[in-house]
């Protein structure tokens, strides 16, 4: 029993990272593992701005991009900018590549100041005291031409963070906090 068996152990390893790489999502898995350009294009509906940014290059994340989506992602009613957590946007590529379209994403919500977070949690319910918003790690959105459920499908398959439906309001929430669902 003091022999530790190092061939038994390494074919668990392997078993393990086999069924690891099983669940993940296929394609969410290539577009994770290949070093390619990660673009995003986006409309902020609440100010009327585009964008098409190339957040990572194959190699590393573009700081330049990275600000400017930073700055569509402000919270526009205070015109504050905050650092998006760049795993938001990962989430959101892998999302459109599993949904298989290039459309551009509806962002109606993403950072929120805490001031404006107050606001909006005296006129409704939905929104959380301590929400990822205000962290820099939450987005709502819709992206035109896909059914919402599709969305929340997709976004619940990938097993990464928050995700909130709304079909009321037609969007869906998602974030980097802990795998949870409402």
């Amino acid at each position: 029993m003091d022999k530790i068996d190092h061939h038994r152990r390494k074919w668990l390893a392997l078993g393990s990272a086999a069924v690891g790489i099983a669940l993940l999502p296929g394609q969410a898995l290539a577009s994770i593992s290949t070093s390619r350009p990660r673009i995003l294009l986006l409309n902020n509906l609440n100010t009327g701005e585009s964008i098409k940014a190339e957040f990572f290059n194959g190699k590393g994340y573009n700081k330049e991009e990275l600000a400017r989506l930073n700055h569509i992602f402000r919270d526009y009613r205070a015109n504050k900018v905050k650092s998006i957590d760049p795993a938001l946007f990962d989430h959101l590529y892998r999302l459109k590549v599993m949904l298989g379209t290039s459309k551009p994403v509806q962002l109606i919500s993403g950072y929120r100041s805490m001031a404006t977070n107050t606001e909006m949690r005296e006129h409704s319910r939905g929104v959380a005291k301590q929400s990822y918003h205000t962290k820099g790690q939450a987005m709502d959105f819709h992206i035109e031409g896909i059914q919402l459920s599709n969305i929340r499908k997709a976004a619940l398959k990938m097993r990464a963070g928050g995700v909130g439906y709304y079909p009321r309001s037609n969007f869906v929430h998602i974030d980097t906090g802990p795998v949870r669902t409402w």
